[in-house]
Formats: structure tokens, sequence, C-alpha cells
């Protein structure tokens, strides 16, 4: 049986919302997100960033700058917590009627959330189990993607999530979880309760 993983939204859950951070700089992490990696890297659980980047897409920077913030993301967590991510995936593409302008990036992808493409990856490349796992996001389609890949989705109120909750969720799909951040998540993500497979060693 595969491993239980926890995947992590970027922008809102793991750094603070900032919109297209187009200075590497300016990526700081959400208070308490290192600490909430550092309890999953304790216990064992597979932990994996998976997010939508269309900036490339968009033509408002290159993907070699998505890698630099998801270093600078990588470096802040290993110094606040020794906190680290077992893998991360991102959807830098997006359709031309969304707005995809860059011809290398502007097409339509199963990777992009509410798609369950980064996900499905992430089981076949490390041996997950997606009906044991969990997906932490601020967003209605972090949601979606965890049910359509069937997960437990959590939904936190950093970022956007308090847009949603404030927008009564108008989705067809609905948290199973609300927490009010990442670290609120995470507590209740390791509740035994909460998982039904121990995480492997």
């Amino acid at each position: 049986m595969g491993r239980t993983a926890v995947f992590l939204d970027r922008d809102g859950v793991l750094n603070l919302e900032a919109g297209y951070i187009r200075c590497v700089e300016d990526l700081h992490l959400v208070p308490g997100a290192a600490a909430a990696v550092r309890l999953l890297n304790d216990r064992g659980l597979f932990c994996c960033l998976v997010s939508n980047q269309s900036g490339p897409a968009r033509g408002y920077y290159p993907d070699s700058h998505v890698q630099a913030l998801h270093q600078r993301l990588c470096n802040l967590l290993r110094a606040e917590a020794d906190a680290k991510l077992n893998a991360l995936y991102y959807c830098p593409y997006l359709s031309p009627p969304e707005g995809g302008i860059n011809p290398e990036f502007a097409r339509w992808s199963t990777w992009r959330k509410p798609n369950t493409g980064m996900l499905v990856a992430a089981a076949w490349e490390h041996d997950l189990d997606l009906s044991t796992s969990f997906m932490v996001g601020d967003k209605a389609t972090d949601i979606d993607l965890a049910h359509n890949a069937g997960c437990t989705g959590i939904l936190v109120q950093t970022g956007y999530g308090d847009r949603v909750l404030n927008n009564t969720y108008q989705h067809a799909t609905k948290p199973d979880y609300i927490a009010q951040d990442l670290l609120a998540a995470v507590t209740w993500i390791l509740q035994p309760s909460s998982n039904p497979q121990p995480p492997s060693p």
C-alpha cells in the first residue's frame, strides 16, 4: 500500500499571498508554515507542493523564475525550522482563452488544478495512496482537486481562504475541514481520527 501524503498549495498556504511575485526576495513564509512542515517531516508523512503557476504562460516571467521562487521557499523552510518538502510540482501552463500568451506554455493541461495531473504524477513517482492523503489549500480549486483525486480537502483561512468562506462556498464540493492556517491544518491531520493509515517510517 502506498504512503500517505500531504499536498500543499503554495501561495496563501506556505508563503504569504502576494499575487504574481516578480522579485524573489518578496516571497515570505506564512507564520507557522515552516513549523507545520517540520511536524509532517517528523511524522514521516510525504510532504508535497502542488501549485498552479501561470506566470510563465501569461508572459510575466520565465519558468526559471518560478524555480528560483521555489528555491527560496525551500531555503526559508530549512532556515526557520529545518523543514523540507519531499517533492515540488507546479503547472506553468494556461490555455489561451484563460490568458495564456507565451507559446511555450499557452495550452490546456491536465496538471492545472482542479485537474488531477500533479497528484497522479506524484502518486505514481513516489508510491503514494491518494485515498488516505490530504490536500491543503486556500482556494475552491484546491478543494475540488482534493475530491477529484479522492483526497481529504482542507481549506485554510490564510490567503484567499477567508474570501472563499465569505462567499458561502458556492461550489459543488465543500471542504472536509476548515483550518485557521497550515499549522492548524497539520495539527488536525496528525490526530489519529484524521489519518486512516499510520504514516510510513
